[in-house]
């Protein structure tokens, strides 16, 4: 499939993985793939960001998703008592062992795989090509890929950005049915 890709479409896919490992995850998800696509540049990331979505929002709503969901407070309703947890680990494992990343802080190694949802929207991607009759799957139809269906986490993300998706899908087939002629 990748075969129809243009070169600035495989960059997107390539680079996801670069985003996952900046964000320490240990998968590529359609946020990653939105991310790649917005932090790449050109028309269709311009086009995101007319209608609100850009990399820095999208990358701070992945960052706090991400946080620690921890809550001492909420810890110790169940009967957990955080400072009793770090005492015996420390006493177990040496003063700060639970204040340094495993592997020094370092993201996931070697091959990170792709979501089913990730892997979907790619397929979504080839759809949206013969959908509007282009031989070569662009930056473009990523994105509506991307803004597909409503369980993939990209979409999600949109509209916590406030996107009229519906407008924004409208302008993106413009400029890829433009870019493609």
């Amino acid at each position: 499939m990748f075969e129809r890709f243009t070169d600035a479409a495989r960059r997107v896919v390539v680079d996801a993985q670069a985003e996952a490992r900046d964000l320490r995850h240990h998968h590529i998800g359609t946020e990653h793939l939105l991310l790649s696509l917005l932090n790449g540049g050109g028309e269709i990331a311009r086009a995101a960001g007319e209608h609100g979505l850009d990399a820095p929002g999208v990358r701070a709503r992945i960052a706090a998703m991400s946080e620690d969901p921890l809550d001492p407070q909420a810890l110790s309703m169940l009967g957990i008592d955080l400072d009793a947890v770090r005492e015996a680990t420390e006493r177990t494992f040496g003063p700060g062992a639970l204040d340094v990343p495993a592997r020094e802080g370092r993201g996931p190694r070697g091959h990170i795989p792709f979501t089913p949802k990730a892997k979907k929207a790619l397929e979504l991607s080839l759809r949206h090509a013969v959908r509007l009759k282009q031989k070569q799957i662009r930056q473009g139809h990523i994105l509506l890929a991307l803004l597909h269906d409503d369980e993939f986490l990209s979409v999600r993300l949109a509209t916590e950005a406030g996107v009229d998706l519906p407008a924004l899908r409208a302008h993106v087939e413009r400029l890829t049915a433009s870019l493609a002629a």
